[in-house]
């Protein structure tokens, strides 16, 4: 029995996260303890993640984490809590330093992306952000009508996501892309230094770097030419988030946060919380599902459930069943989160 740590969090959270508690429940062997972050911890706590909940996330086998935020708890008061402060807390205090984001469109959505079929036809790519360093945990601050946010990194930050980047390779095409800015950042400098003296251990793959403006063209370019690509946690923020939507919605893509030594990882739908449909059932419960079977294959070991939740959505999703936010067309109907659920569960 694994124990997994449960944290539906804001907006659509709760609503995905039941979904997601009974495609669990179906798969069985689970133990799942549900707590407060984000903005309910706020609500309730004070703060978007207490001491509490890190210990119990530190102490389960897995944690699966929905969604956090909302207009609700926004601010520019820089002593007010945040939502996405919950989020942060659980990476930096579990020391999940890499984040990965497979981008692999279904075939059943190729038509629902907003790139010609042609372009995107084959796309399997691996994004891997680094999530503890860079300029999100920098040292910021303002003087009178000047900002500073302060981007730092150190050698062996870069080695250690850099090796997640290169041991994902040989077991998909083999090849590694690294993005920065090292025509103009001295960080990206260091980055592309590091990560080429780091490929000469691993002859099997391949390396080439671009910079990260050339690689947010290419991305919709060419899409079906990347394999693995590193980079640092604001470019790789962007860069997944614009990669989700060759998928044809943010509600398809999952990620994993993953450290090291055996902690337990986070596993999260990269979508956010969508206030505007909460409470309405409209939320789609998939990209939950993956980060489901994300879990299941990164965190608990269990490859062929794991594969079981892959294709049970690929089928929903063949069979014409899609949420508001999939592009639909004559061969389709619209459903709702329940309906979607049912239709998975039934096709494991």
């Amino acid at each position: 029995m694994s124990d997994v740590v449960f944290l539906p969090g804001d907006g659509i959270g709760p609503e995905i996260g039941e979904a997601a508690r009974r495609l669990l429940d179906e798969l069985g062997d689970v133990e799942i303890t549900e707590h407060l972050v984000g903005g309910a911890s706020i609500d309730e706590h004070g703060t978007a993640l207490t001491d509490d909940v890190l210990d119990a996330c530190k102490g389960a086998d897995a944690v699966l984490l929905c969604a956090v935020g909302g207009p609700k708890w926004d601010t520019t008061d820089p002593e007010a809590p945040r939502p996405e402060q919950g989020l942060l807390g659980l990476r930096k205090g579990m020391g999940l330093f890499a984040n990965l984001r497979p981008v692999r469109p279904s075939d059943a959505l190729l038509d629902a992306s907003p790139l010609r079929r042609e372009r995107i036809e084959g796309t399997d790519l691996l994004v891997v952000r680094e999530l503890t360093g860079g300029i999100y945990f920098g040292e910021s601050g303002r003087d009178g009508d000047t900002a500073h946010d302060d981007c730092a990194y150190s050698v062996t930050e870069i080695e250690r996501i850099a090796q997640v980047a290169f041991e994902a390779a040989p077991g998909r095409k083999g090849h590694v892309t690294s993005v920065d800015k090292a025509n103009v950042l001295e960080t990206s400098r260091l980055w592309r230094e590091t990560v080429t003296k780091l490929a000469a251990d691993h002859p099997d793959v391949e390396l080439d770097h671009l910079l990260v403006d050339n690689a947010a063209m290419q991305l919709v370019s060419r899409p079906a030419d990347f394999d693995v690509i590193v980079t640092e946690n604001l470019f790789g923020d962007i860069l997944s988030d614009e990669a989700a939507m060759l998928t044809g919605s943010l509600g398809m893509l999952p990620s994993a946060s993953l450290g090291e030594g055996g902690v337990p990882g986070l596993f999260e739908p990269v979508h956010g919380s969508a206030p505007d449909i909460a409470g309405t059932g409209k939320a789609n419960p998939l990209a939950t599902f993956l980060s489901v079977a994300m879990m299941l294959r990164h965190g608990l070991g269990r490859d062929d459930d794991a594969d079981r939740v892959d294709v049970a959505v690929d089928r929903a999703l063949q069979k014409g069943l899609r949420t508001p936010d999939l592009e639909g067309g004559a061969d389709t109907r619209e459903v709702g989160t329940t309906e979607m659920t049912d239709a998975v569960i039934g096709a494991l």
